[in-house]
């Protein structure tokens, strides 16, 4: 039997997120026969770190914060100390790899953009492999984007999110990656149907939308809680269910005090299950202002659920307009138009359910497997 490749992933911390969901897939998934896996984990906390297979390698760094004291003087201390150890071994990245990982790799992988300088400055001879998921038209910092579109360069390959995601930064910044590839992200969609059905769910108004993301303020639900009111005062009854949390949840919370829709507006945080929530929804909205290739919507998808969302990022290469959902571009008047065309025709958004049963077969994870196998096997021949 051929020796395995040795990777290792590095990433932050396990709080529930897109990229983290998609981290936890690639591990549970890449073929074991063929890889050696180890993950390095800077700090052993979020709710998705029980969800990390018990077969790869796990190395922490530091503990998180539920696993901290719960005298506020003394977490004090122990963030103090946490940072203080985070920052010497981010400086000192050959003491890291000495003292704390201790092994050889073929392969480093950073999964998102944050682990760039991490893996770009590791003192092993490995092939260094970036996975890019961002929408970089949506940044106002150009200083960061130019930091993370060069940092990209400097990789051995880089692994796109999305095709207009590569695309983007071309037109914007006349920047060519000739060593990527695009790999969608997998989406688990029998997965998603089974924990649909784990708990009832029931919404005191109807209809409702769905909608699931971060709650950051590119994903625009400040708009679409301005269209959520404007429905109501035109006598469209409905309510918008938001799973996910985030910086924005104050800000949220006092602009539905403000417009006195907190009945019909809500904010139920993130969600361990938000299938369920999904599930018995009748519509699911996306308000984002930018996305790559977004989990949710094949999973929406998946349960059969109409959708709205905005033409942003990878979308359109999950729906086809008008045919399986509808896109809009990421306004309050297209927005508020799409809703209420859901709200008064029945006739599109069963059409919508009707073509989805065939659109899901485009979601097909095995072929990602294959995919990103090949990518690693071809980058370990070339360090041979």
């Amino acid at each position: 039997m051929s020796q395995k490749i040795k990777v290792l992933f590095r990433h932050r911390s396990m709080e529930m997120g897109g990229v983290e969901r998609v981290l936890l897939d690639l591990l549970e998934n890449l073929p074991r026969e063929l890889f050696d896996i180890t993950f390095f984990l800077t700090m052993n906390q979020g709710e998705l770190r029980k969800n990390i297979p018990k077969d790869i390698e796990l190395i922490t760094l530091q503990k998180g914060r539920e696993d901290m004291s719960s005298n506020k003087f003394l977490r004090t201390l122990q963030l103090i100390k946490r940072n203080i150890i985070l920052t010497f071994y981010r400086n000192n990245p050959k003491i890291l790899y000495r003292k704390i990982i201790k092994k050889d790799f073929d392969l480093e992988i950073a999964p998102t953009y944050s682990e760039f300088d991490n893996i770009l400055s590791s003192p092993l001879n490995s092939r260094k492999i970036a996975w890019f998921h961002t929408d970089v038209s949506y940044d106002p910092n150009e200083k960061r984007v130019l930091s993370r579109v060069n940092a990209l360069k400097k990789f051995d390959w880089v692994i796109f999110g999305s095709k207009q995601t590569r695309d983007i930064i071309k037109d914007l910044y006349e920047i060519e990656y000739p060593k990527s590839s695009v790999i969608y992200n997998s989406i688990k969609i029998d997965e998603v149907k089974v924990k649909a059905l784990e708990f009832p769910v029931h919404y005191d108004t109807t209809p409702v939308f769905s909608s699931m993301g971060r709650l950051h303020s590119r994903k625009n639900y400040h708009t679409l809680m301005k269209v959520h009111k404007r429905l109501l005062d035109e006598g469209f009854l409905h309510s918008i269910a938001v799973i996910g949390g985030g910086s924005e949840m104050e800000n949220l919370q006092r602009q539905a005090k403000e417009l006195n829709i907190e009945n019909t507006f809500l904010l139920l945080d993130s969600q361990i299950n938000p299938y369920p929530y999904i599930k018995n929804s009748d519509y699911f909205v996306l308000p984002s202002e930018s996305e790559s290739y977004p989990l949710t919507i094949g999973e929406v998808m998946g349960l059969n659920i109409p959708v709205i969302s905005t033409n942003v990022g990878g979308i359109p290469e999950m729906i086809e307009h008008d045919f399986d959902g509808y896109l809009v571009e990421p306004n309050e008047d297209a927005i508020y138009k799409g809703m209420k065309l859901f709200l008064t025709n029945t006739e599109i958004t069963e059409k919508f359910k009707k073509n989805m049963v065939q659109s899901v077969e485009k979601f097909d994870n095995e072929k990602i497997y294959s995919q990103v196998t090949s990518v690693f096997q071809k980058q370990y021949q070339l360090k041979e």
